[in-house]
């Protein structure tokens, strides 16, 4: 039986300095040409548990693919997840003829993606899976005929108003049987907040984030990342149409859920 091929590794970039000197008056967190440069080792060193929800995400299309359908990695950043999936699906000959989108509407993201698109395409004998980045706003892109999607901490930087629509939009689009991925950072009642937020500080220490890093990139992140509570992300996703929903992963307050319709 054909195994399941991975990437050989996630996208690697510059070492993230950007909130190592003190800054004063912190501008919003925005995914421009600096953070870029330096996301591979941002989110590696900020995200507990994104290498396996990566490589996971692969795993997961491997199972919902469905032959001559879409795939979409919604906000695919430098597109670690878009490359899971199509290593993936392309392990099962049937479902070779699926088409990975990646959308995201940072240019400085999609133009590094499209690197490692291209650099990705070596490690295929002729059968690789078809791949698109678009540059586009998720929440108004046309999608269709889906067989999976994904939102890897992408929705917690949606207004929290438009989260139901773009999440009914992609049931609406999704198969019979299909699936979404959604990975989040989300938040507790007041007295486990406390210590999921400490030992999330005590994993970007171990990582050899400073205290005044780990400040500084609160305060950039406080008023554009807005986490919300695992049942109201259960209750919402079921609402806009999908009839499953389990939580397949956490650690500590990063937690990633499987929606089936």
């Amino acid at each position: 039986m054909t195994q399941s091929k991975q990437p050989s590794e996630l996208p690697v970039g510059e070492t993230d300095r950007i909130y190592q000197t003190d800054q004063g008056d912190v501008a919003n967190f925005a995914f421009d040409g600096a953070v870029a440069r330096v996301f591979p080792d941002m989110i590696k060193r900020s995200v507990p548990g994104y290498a396996e929800t990566v490589a996971m995400s692969g795993v997961i299309a491997a199972r919902y693919a469905q032959p001559q359908t879409n795939l979409y990695d919604l906000g695919c950043s430098l597109g670690a997840v878009t490359l899971a999936m199509r290593h993936g699906v392309a392990a099962k000959a049937a479902l070779r003829d699926c088409r990975i989108i990646g959308i995201d509407n940072s240019a400085s993201m999609l133009e590094r993606a499209a690197h490692y698109v291209a650099l990705d395409e070596s490690d295929f004998q002729g059968n690789e899976v078809a791949v698109e980045l678009i540059c586009d706003d998720i929440c108004q892109y046309p999608l269709d005929n889906a067989s999976l999607t994904a939102l890897n901490f992408v929705l917690q930087f949606i207004a929290v108003e438009q989260r139901l629509a773009l999440l009914r939009r992609i049931a609406d689009a999704t198969v019979a049987g299909g699936a979404l991925i959604l990975s989040e950072k989300i938040c507790f009642d007041d007295q486990e907040q406390q210590l999921q937020t400490e030992l999330h500080h005590d994993f970007k220490r171990a990582n050899g984030y400073s205290d005044l890093e780990i400040a500084q990139k609160r305060a950039a992140i406080e008023n554009v990342l807005i986490p919300e509570s695992e049942s109201v992300h259960i209750e919402r996703l079921k609402a806009a149409g999908f009839s499953k929903v389990i939580r397949w992963y956490q650690c500590f307050n990063f937690v990633s859920f499987l929606a089936v319709k």
